[in-house]
């Protein structure tokens, strides 16, 4: 094998794993945000007087769920920029004169 077709499939596939990791949690996220925001409106619809407390714990979970999505775009973003250990492996491997 070449180097060149190994080094492009293990940057493909890095690259697809990090749109992987920030575009499913984000997607995630705006259904969880959807659900949570159309549940405090049917909470405080049946029973007005505890808008307050459901807002505090809407909240409270809207940064739970917003947690999530924060570390998961910095992991994908820290496996993107930082040095690709496979990658050099492989390079490393391939440059041997047997190749194993």
């Amino acid at each position: 094998m070449e180097i060149a077709s190994v080094v492009g499939q293990i940057q493909s596939y890095t690259i697809l794993a990090v749109a992987l990791l920030i575009a499913l949690p984000a997607i995630g996220a705006a259904l969880g945000f959807g659900m949570l925001g159309g549940k405090f409106l049917e909470g405080v619809a049946r029973q007005p007087e505890l808008a307050p407390m459901l807002m505090m714990r809407m909240f409270i979970m809207a940064g739970l769920l917003d947690a999530f999505v924060a570390i998961s775009v910095a992991i994908g973003l820290m496996i993107y920029f930082s040095e690709n250990k496979v990658l050099v492996a492989a390079i490393n491997i391939l440059r041997t004169p047997t190749g194993v």
